[in-house]
């Protein structure tokens, strides 16, 4: 392996080389901006999600009155229903 030089954008202490900055150049703002509106919409989708659950007012859940003991009398009762 020692004769053999590798081919690569980054140098021993991987660092980006010249060559790799130059080729991501016109690539940067437009990732960015992608970036960037894909993370908005992910966060306004989320935050819209917590707005109409928290608008639920869940009449429609059935609430007990008393909770349910846990005796066998109970439970066959319970499943005789």
């Amino acid at each position: 392996m020692a004769g053999i030089q590798r081919s690569s954008y980054y140098d021993r202490s991987h660092r980006q080389s010249p060559a790799l900055i130059r080729a991501r150049r016109p690539y940067l703002v437009k990732n960015a901006i992608l970036g960037a509106s894909i993370s908005a919409f992910a966060i306004g989708v989320y935050i819209y999600t917590l707005n109409v659950v928290g608008q639920d007012e869940f009449e429609d859940v059935k609430v007990p009155d008393a909770p349910m003991t846990n005796t066998p009398s109970a439970i066959t009762q319970a499943a005789k229903k």
